[in-house]
């Protein structure tokens, strides 16, 4: 069903604080919807919209409700949300984000980033791309791009580049022109019950692929193979360092400044070319692939080399990928969102390949209690490449579930499966004594989490002084 928006509407925003909801709310605005929302507290993306004018209201009642005629839901939203039970009661229109953002962008030419992991990076390196050329995009988010300071930007051209959310489903709402899935990954399975239900999912998102355009999918991933094998029309290109990849990396050099790679290029019907000299400010394997999906979509569409070149040379990273917050005592403090072990793993491991002189220190927050019981025995084995690793509490983020386990058990196993020194804290404050007494010296210091974990490494910046 297609919603009709008049420019006199009122759209609520329920979560408005999200990142997601944050740069959907940004964009409508922008197109000149009137935009209201709530959340719980405070937080950088709501201090964003109020410079835009957007009213946001702290606290959720039903009072927020009375003059909006159009409800939208954030994934996190319950449903004994009162504002969310006073929309039902007034039989208003309710929506979650990403049904929402189809109606928005079903005008658009459409490049949707999807995936359990890299989505942020890959959708933030094509917008890197497209800056490089003169094509203004419209740009939506899962995180806030260094070159403009905010997760979601209203260009003028009639391109979006969009990352979805698989989380709910939502993301097979979202019209597509050109589709990228990086990789996928036992994640919310509270939605999806099952593997089979998951992986079938992004069958029918590779389906909705329009002849026309192309799907870009990542051949190294196990699971997007298993996927491939189910999809009968070939309207696809794969990338990777997977020898049978359309577009395959190769000659691979990483420095702690920059990773350097060349690509070779098979395409149906076209001799085999080559890009050679790529450079990206980013460390990793999983970054070089996060990049070459964005040089597969942006050379699909016909960006040339030089300019695909230029914007991932110039790229200028995203908040919480791997950013240098300060240095203590020689040691370098860096924050990173990753909180999946597939994330954590890959991290580590191109960390390990170019810091070899210095000890890595993780400081590891545990997001959900639903996902560390899930993943328990892959969380213990993801820290290898780890000298040491500081285990805070878990962040519950909001959920109500009692781990089913022992924490000092899960801690242990950590150190015989990871083979890493472990120290275990109970608050900041114990994080600050640890580090104040015991990190100095040639170290590397990253803190890793989705939850209040990048506010603790920002605030011991300030302490530490």
């Amino acid at each position: 069903m297609n919603i009709k928006l008049a420019k006199t509407e009122t759209i609520h925003f329920v979560g408005i604080g999200g990142i997601g909801m944050s740069g959907l709310a940004l964009i409508m605005s922008s197109m000149g919807f009137k935009i209201q929302g709530s959340d719980i507290s405070v937080n950088k993306n709501i201090e964003r919209l109020k410079v835009k004018k957007i009213e946001v209201i702290i606290g959720h009642k039903k009072k927020n409700v009375q003059n909006s005629t159009i409800l939208v839901i954030s994934s996190a939203i319950k449903n004994n949300n009162p504002e969310l039970l006073e929309a039902k009661r007034k039989k208003l229109p309710i929506y979650k984000r990403g049904e929402m953002l189809g109606q928005v962008v079903s005008l658009m030419k459409n490049i949707v980033v999807a995936g359990s992991h890299g989505k942020t990076t890959t959708t933030s390196l094509i917008s890197s791309i497209f800056s490089s050329t003169n094509i203004d995009p419209t740009i939506i988010n899962g995180g806030i791009l260094n070159s403009n300071g905010n997760s979601a930007r209203l260009g003028k051209s009639e391109w979006c580049i969009l990352e979805a959310d698989e989380s709910d489903g939502s993301f097979l709402n979202v019209p597509i022109t050109y589709s990228i899935i990086t990789n996928i990954d036992r994640e919310h399975m509270d939605y999806y019950r099952s593997e089979y239900n998951l992986k079938n999912s992004f069958i029918k998102f590779i389906k909705k692929t329009p002849l026309f355009g192309k799907s870009i999918i990542c051949l190294d991933d196990k699971f997007n193979k298993d996927v491939l094998r189910k999809v009968k029309l070939k309207n696809y290109l794969t990338y990777g360092i997977n020898r049978k990849s359309n577009f395959k990396i190769n000659n691979i050099k990483q420095t702690k400044n920059f990773s350097k790679f060349n690509l070779t290029i098979s395409l149906p019907g076209q001799k085999k070319s080559k890009i050679t000299n790529l450079i990206i400010p980013l460390l990793g394997l999983h970054n070089i692939r996060n990049a070459t999906a964005a040089i597969a979509v942006t050379y699909s569409i016909g960006i040339n080399n030089k300019s695909i070149k230029k914007g991932l040379r110039n790229f200028r990273g995203v908040e919480r990928r791997f950013n240098h917050i300060f240095t203590y005592k020689k040691s370098v403090f860096v924050d990173d969102y990753a909180h999946h072990p597939t994330e954590i793993s890959s991290v580590l491991n191109g960390v390990k390949k170019v810091y070899m002189k210095e000890k890595i220190y993780c400081i590891f927050q545990p997001h959900r209690v639903s996902r560390l019981t899930d993943l328990r025995k892959k969380f213990t084995s993801c820290f290898k490449d780890a000298d040491y690793l500081i285990l805070c509490p878990i962040y519950k983020a909001g959920e109500n579930s009692k781990l089913t386990f022992d924490y000092k058990k899960f801690a242990k196993d950590i150190i015989k499966n990871s083979n890493v020194g472990l120290i275990m804290i109970n608050n900041e404050i114990d994080l600050f004594k640890f580090v104040k007494n015991n990190i100095y010296g040639n170290n590397l210091v990253i803190g890793m989490g989705a939850g209040s974990i990048s506010n603790w490494i920002k605030l011991l910046s300030i302490k530490l002084k």
